[in-house]
């Protein structure tokens, strides 16, 4: 049976700093139950629903992909990927994508499953996408074939989302390794960079972080795919940070990207696209964002690390404003969690100066709950998680579904690190997956490490 929530939902308060884009509105919970179908899986990290009925789940330390029963919370290890690196907090088993036959006949019950791993001997960690087949009467998979290997890795910002397109190609996000940050200061950001078609003959896949993939389910490159900089390669969109969802509604896909310390973006993802990173974050407004290509400072290797939004004093580096980037098909994002002025204090004590206080939520899915679905407040919106503040935010669209309007409603705020939003395929149930471990603003506002479930599927109805 379901066990009660263990965290009370609360509100999320209107941000305090002087200028926001998209101020949260509080809206009433007193119409919505929720409850915890299962709880200490192994870091869910991917959740699909399946035609048989069960929701599929990566667990991304335990390398498994599992089943659960989305009434019942009975949950079973399909596959466990023997050969998945793991390791806290991006790395293992991550993104989970169904055949669009699967179950329906053809005899094309392919799973298809993205992890990290690592090469004896090789600096460089890797990833790679699979394809394993299942067996509806045994409920069993097997049969595990690389569909597309030696994909960049790295110990942060791996992204890793994968989907299927309208035309039934597979999409794939790729961060930017987490360069020109923290323990990786003096590693250059290479989401501006196309491979070369030497470099791609080479299979030297180096310069798709940061980056969008669409990819034939042989692993080749689509011939519709785009050309840019004069090269086709797997690369639809480029420019980004840290793309953990996307998400199609109607026609039109949507891609969620992790800001540096502001401007987690809402964006509407276009073939050939490129959405600035790291010159530009969020809109090209010059707020409280510069670029700072830190591997060029000198003797970088024992300079101070730099977080992303404050140079270290004494560090001499230049910083580009981001107009004075003059970048090919540049889009801006449709929204951001959230945009802040110059001068704002990135280190406040409350947090001893870490991530957890800025402006930002750290996305990480996002979904569309339809039109004409069962909870009506909840019709024609995309639905994202933040995994800073155990939120759910919800962005109306406009009729077409092709505009986010009006403010950013928050929902279901929890004592958790928010991973995975799905809705039921009846609309009537939004599921969320939450991390086992990490760091949190707490819903009394106080950062904390202590999760109020762990590894769990929370759902959330109304009554």
């Amino acid at each position: 049976m379901k066990k009660t929530i263990l965290a009370t939902l609360i509100l999320m308060s209107t941000a305090s700093y002087a200028k926001v884009e998209n101020p949260t509105v509080n809206t009433s919970e007193a119409n919505y139950k929720a409850s915890v179908l299962i709880d200490n899986l192994n870091n869910p990290w991917d959740m699909v629903w399946g035609a048989d009925g069960n929701i599929w789940v990566t667990e991304r330390q335990g390398k498994h992909i599992s089943i659960v029963n989305p009434e019942t919370g009975a949950h079973k290890v399909l596959y466990t990927l023997e050969n998945a690196f793991v390791a806290p907090p991006h790395q293992g088993v991550l993104g989970l994508a169904l055949h669009p036959n699967f179950m329906k006949g053809s005899n094309e019950d392919y799973v298809y499953a993205y992890y990290t791993y690592s090469v004896k001997g090789e600096k460089s960690e890797f990833s790679r996408i699979v394809r394993l087949t299942y067996d509806p009467k045994t409920q069993t998979l097997s049969n595990e074939i690389t569909v597309l290997d030696k994909l960049p890795a790295n110990d942060d910002h791996t992204a890793g989302r994968l989907i299927f397109d309208k035309s039934g190609k597979l999409l794939l996000t790729l961060g930017d390794s987490g360069y020109n940050q923290f323990g990786n200061s003096c590693k250059e950001i290479r989401s501006q960079m196309i491979p070369s078609a030497d470099e791609l003959a080479k299979q030297d896949f180096d310069k798709y972080r940061g980056k969008m993939l669409r990819i034939n389910l042989d692993g080749s490159i689509p011939t519709d795919n785009p050309e840019i900089k004069g090269v086709k390669s797997h690369v639809f969109a480029y420019g980004l940070r840290n793309p953990q969802g996307m998400v199609y509604a109607g026609d039109k896909l949507f891609g969620i990207d992790q800001g540096p310390g502001t401007d987690d973006e809402i964006n509407l993802m276009e073939v050939g696209g490129n959405y600035g990173w790291p010159h530009i974050a969020g809109y090209q407004d010059n707020q409280a964002y510069r670029y700072v290509n830190y591997s060029t400072v000198e003797n970088c290797a024992n300079a101070p690390m730099y977080d992303g939004t404050t140079v270290p004093e004494g560090v001499k580096v230049e910083a580009q404003k981001e107009t004075d980037a003059k970048l090919d098909n540049f889009k801006e994002p449709m929204k951001t969690f959230y945009t802040v002025p110059n001068g704002y204090n990135f280190h406040d004590p409350k947090c001893n100066g870490e991530y957890v206080c800025w402006p930002t939520v750290a996305t990480t899915s996002i979904a569309y709950y339809p039109k004409d679905g069962k909870i009506k407040e909840f019709q024609n919106s995309l639905l994202v998680t933040g995994v800073k503040t155990g939120t759910l935010y919800r962005l109306p669209l406009d009729a077409d579904a092709k505009q986010v309007q009006g403010e950013v409603v928050t929902h279901f705020r929890t004592d958790n690190r928010y991973r995975m939003v799905l809705v039921s395929p009846d609309t009537s149930k939004i599921y969320v997956a939450t991390d086992n471990a990490g760091y949190i603003m707490g819903k009394d506002s106080v950062p904390t490490k202590e999760m109020a479930n762990k590894g769990a599927i929370l759902v959330f109805e109304a009554k």
